[in-house]
């Protein structure tokens, strides 16, 4: 999922819990699905971090060279700057593009976009 184009807000703001609840009836269930979502997107963008700074990465022994690269650090400026995990993972469930299934009560949410799962054990 490309995170630069979310509208997710990068500050904390107060939520109304009437909204939290209103997919799932309990606000506790729909605590752990957006905790569950976020997980996944911070995995997701670790991996991508990870992966754009393995190209600046120093293979040698050498303790002396301290390399820094502009390049390198903008990079990681840019995700720093990008909302948090959580932030992304909750404004993704206010708008409803998160599907859910909770498989101890056989009950599910379909998601319009069916692109992001986040399973309830």
């Amino acid at each position: 999922m490309d995170y630069k184009k979310t509208n997710a807000s990068t500050t904390t703001e107060t939520r109304d819990i009437k909204k939290l609840e209103e997919g799932v009836g309990n606000v506790y269930e729909a605590t752990v699905i957006v905790a569950k979502r976020a997980n996944q997107i911070a995995s997701e963008m670790k991996e991508e971090l990870n992966t754009k700074l393995e190209e600046f990465a120093s293979y040698t022994d050498n303790l002396e060279e301290i390399f820094e690269n502009k390049e390198q650090i903008e990079i990681s400026k840019f995700y720093e700057r990008l909302p948090k995990p959580t932030l992304i993972a909750l404004q993704e469930y206010l708008e409803g593009k998160i599907y859910f299934r909770n498989p101890t009560t056989g009950s599910e949410n379909t998601n319009p976009q069916g692109d992001q799962e986040a399973t309830g054990q």
